[in-house]
């Protein structure tokens, strides 16, 4: 019998072995997905920012922001949309430090503060209509209905995504997968208060100085 032909009666050690076990670990492909979402939202709101510098001017013989937008009412309306920002920033420092409670309590404080945003941003649109200042009215107001309504949808949509996380998060606890979904969420919201200080400074800041 030769050496290729010789039994192995011992255990196989190395590589090859009973014992090896392919790594079959994967990154997530959920952030650069999610990144490429990103990116893709940023096209969407820079063609609607510019959209607004082109028509919005163009008030028809219509109002102009002046005589339609109050500071003090969109400085309130900002204020919540942003310390709902840093109540998120709260959620994730009490996540990675596994406070589950704690967690979803600065999540549930950071709907709260989104829905009050929301709640006025509606306010302010259905005032905007019964007054006779609709999209409809003037280029000016199409662009501004269409630029500040789609950053409501975005919010919208994260309130939901919120509420979501929430569940999951009673549900499973702190897991890898729910810490994914919360960082997430965190990019996207923070993303949001980022085009609303556009939307603030370039919509009503800079029109009604």
């Amino acid at each position: 019998m030769t050496m290729l032909d010789t039994p192995v009666t011992g255990k196989i050690e190395g590589p090859d072995g009973p014992d090896h076990h392919p790594d079959h670990h994967h990154e997530s492909p959920t952030p650069i997905g999610f990144w490429i979402y990103l990116m893709s939202d940023c096209i969407i709101f820079g063609a609607l920012f510019a959209t607004y510098a082109v028509l919005g001017f163009s008030y028809a013989g219509g109002p102009a922001p002046a005589d339609l937008f109050e500071p003090g009412f969109v400085a309130i309306e900002t204020a919540l949309l942003l310390i709902s920002s840093v109540t998120f920033g709260m959620a994730m420092l009490a996540a990675d430090k596994g406070r589950l409670d704690t967690t979803i309590t600065w999540l549930i404080v950071t709907g709260l503060f989104g829905l009050g945003f929301i709640g006025m941003e509606i306010y302010e649109f259905r005032h905007l209509v019964h007054i006779g200042a609709g999209p409809d009215r003037s280029a000016f107001l199409s662009a501004f209905f269409a630029l500040v309504g789609t950053h409501g949808l975005h919010v919208t949509g994260g309130i939901i995504w919120l509420v979501t996380l929430i569940v999951q998060l009673r549900m499973h606890g702190l897991i890898g997968a729910n810490m994914r979904r919360l960082s997430t969420l965190s990019m996207f919201w923070h993303f949001l208060d980022l085009v609303w200080i556009g939307v603030f400074s370039f919509v009503y800041l800079v029109r009604l100085i």
